[in-house]
């Protein structure tokens, strides 16, 4: 398997929905656009990838909300882009359709107090849901890998919980542990770099809310009070 020596993920720069939640009731979530801040932390991140890139070429998967897409036009990685893909796969957890803000908000209670992985959104998805669907992009990631002619270089411009789950995946981490994780900055980078040894390091840790190791499992989790 030709593994890549980088594994890019950003998360899309500041949206609209990032500044105002209420465009959730008259805007389809995939529809939602970029602000002009996001676009400008998007450009910042861009010069730092292209720097780590150092000439190498990256294939990239990109998610098909239109704030993804900006994002890696924002990116302007120009020639070192050897392919671009749409993946679906790589989309945010889908929540409902047009949102009903109070509705939301009265699910969000819920879901902090259920659990993130395990809480399902009516008409939306759970966290466990976007880490089946993650797991079934690995399997495609690996066969796209096995090609001889694959650039060095791999870059996922998706959501803040993709990236999470992406990495939870990856690295085995447990459900408690995730539940622990703070999601990255709008344009944060996040790399995992291989090692001399064929695995692979991230190079920056998730920050934490509260402190779990990553096999924390529920035998370990606190008493819930119902």
């Amino acid at each position: 398997m030709s593994a890549p020596g980088k594994i890019f993920m950003i998360r899309h720069g500041q949206s609209a929905a990032n500044v105002d939640t209420s465009i959730y009731n008259r805007v389809p979530d995939y529809r939602i656009p970029l602000t002009s801040l996001g676009l400008a932390q998007a450009t910042a991140a861009g010069e730092r990838i292209r720097r780590e890139l150092d000439g190498r070429q990256v294939c990239v998967y990109v998610s098909p909300y239109l704030r993804a897409h900006q994002t890696l036009e924002a990116l302007n990685l120009g020639n070192l882009t050897e392919r671009v893909i749409e993946e679906p796969r790589l989309r945010e957890q889908d929540w409902a359709n047009f949102q009903i803000t109070g509705d939301i908000e009265d699910q969000k209670e819920l879901r902090n107090a259920y659990g993130h992985f395990f809480y399902r959104f009516r008409e939306g998805e759970s966290g466990s849901d976007v880490y089946d669907r993650i797991s079934s992009f690995m399997e495609t990631l690996y066969r796209h890998w096995s090609k001889p002619d694959y650039a060095p270089n791999t870059m996922l411009v998706t959501h803040g919980l993709t990236m999470r789950l992406f990495c939870m995946r990856w690295f085995h981490w447990s459900v408690e542990y995730f539940e622990s994780l703070n999601n990255p900055d709008n344009a944060a980078v996040r790399t995992l770099l291989r090692t001399d040894l064929g695995k692979y390091e991230l190079d920056i840790p998730f920050s934490q809310w509260v402190d779990r190791r990553v096999d924390e499992t529920v035998l370990n989790a606190p008493p819930v009070i119902f």
